[in-house]
């Protein structure tokens, strides 16, 4: 193999399957491509579970080729039915807008926009699937499409078998996707298409709907999909997702989130989601023991996605808190009225209306097993009303189990 890109893409374990790996890597051991990866507009912010296809992107940047980011406007209103049991919900232009201009900014974190020759491009596929004339498809890309091998894709296969509804306007979504690429290499001469493993049968069709109507060659490279040696899906805690735009998930929760990682993620995750070389990693798995891996791994993946500064921070705030048993300012915080306080909060209330807990069963089961301090204090009364005597200068630090740290802050 001669292409950097792809020789760090296999050091990582980036790679899990590609059209044509030989032809793909002397194409691009010789000159720079673009390459794309679609992303939907489901939500304002994209989480954990689209981290690897970013950094695959950060990767491709590295390495002097230049990212284009497919945002799924047009997509989006009609939702991929890959991996899932059920229809997702639909959303308006308006909702789908408005989470566009989130995922932006996510990736204005991650990707370098200095380098003229590698800045990444962003695209709506809203601007070509939202003028499109439905007989004119039809001629032109239904037609290179049979329903024969359509129904072997596990999208549809899967969800057949289980005798649940596959709407017709889902079944389009594959043709959607493989005219995206189609539309991307006559825009943008964009050769290659990165994605999961689980997009495989999509990246397919758009590479013979190019070689069909273009009659051009263009590449597909999937990745593996990441679950947590567990077996359960990555990206996913009690409070939720583990959003990357910092106002839906604090970067303390986020480093937290990496720190807690269990012992046989960590050499994998390293690899993934950090930019630290593999050979380096070899060398650390050598001298640092466990913890300190863990560690290195929550540092510099906040590192990439908050900055320095606030990694930094993260690991003081959990050392004073965890080792020095300390009230720090930098624990994710909530602001309380005096007023409130002063009438008494019932701490069950306050551990669910703040979103720290999901129920009030939740917070007495935690109690029972001697999971909430306040104060460090075990509380014993799932009763307990939370007064003014409870804070120190005007501070109050819950914690639910040993580390997740909360504080609420009087105004």
């Amino acid at each position: 193999m001669k292409s950097a890109f792809l020789i760090e893409m296999h050091e990582r374990g980036y790679v899990n399957q590609c059209t044509d790996l030989e032809k793909l890597d002397s194409i691009i051991s010789k000159k720079s491509i673009s390459a794309y990866i679609g992303f939907d507009c489901t939500a304002s912010s994209l989480h954990v579970g689209s981290l690897l296809q970013i950094m695959i992107l950060r990767l491709l940047q590295k390495h002097g080729h230049r990212p284009i980011v497919l945002l799924g406007g047009g997509t989006t209103l009609i939702g991929d039915p890959s991996g899932k049991d059920a229809t997702r919900k639909i959303l308006n232009e308006k909702e789908i807008n408005k989470n566009i201009k989130g995922i932006k900014k996510v990736f204005e974190k991650l990707l370098d926009f200095k380098s003229k020759k590698t800045k990444p491009i962003f695209v709506d596929n809203f601007s070509w699937l939202g003028k499109l004339n439905y007989i004119d498809f039809l001629r032109k890309v239904g037609t290179q499409f049979t329903l024969n091998k359509m129904l072997t894709y596990d999208s549809v296969k899967l969800r057949l078998e289980r005798e649940q509804s596959l709407s017709y306007m889902e079944f389009n979504y594959m043709i959607l996707q493989a005219y995206d690429f189609f539309k991307l290499y006559e825009k943008q001469k964009c050769i290659l298409q990165l994605g999961g493993s689980d997009q495989w049968g999509n990246i397919i069709n758009g590479v013979e709907l190019i070689r069909r109507i273009l009659k051009k060659d263009a590449y597909g490279l999937t990745s593996p999909l990441i679950t947590l040696s567990s077996g359960t899906k990555m990206g996913k805690t009690e409070k939720g997702a583990v959003w990357l735009n910092d106002k839906m998930f604090s970067y303390y929760d986020y480093w937290q989130f990496w720190r807690n990682t269990d012992d046989k993620d960590v050499v994998r995750f390293l690899n993934f989601f950090t930019d630290i070389g593999s050979k380096e990693i070899d060398e650390l798995i050598k001298t640092e023991e466990i913890n300190k891996l863990k560690i290195k791994l929550a540092n510099e993946t906040t590192r990439i996605l908050h900055g320095n500064s606030k990694s930094i921070q993260a690991e003081k705030t959990a050392k004073d808190t965890f080792e020095l048993g300390k009230i720090n300012t930098n624990l994710p915080t909530t602001n309380i009225s005096k007023d409130k306080v002063i009438n008494g909060i019932k701490l069950l209330e306050l551990l669910v209306d703040n979103k720290i807990m999901n129920s009030k069963s939740e917070v007495r089961r935690a109690i029972l097993n001697n999971g909430i301090k306040v104060n460090g204090i075990l509380v014993k009364n799932e009763n307990k009303i939370i007064n003014l005597p409870d804070f120190h200068e005007e501070s109050m630090k819950i914690s639910y189990g040993k580390k997740k740290h909360y504080l609420f802050k009087i105004t």
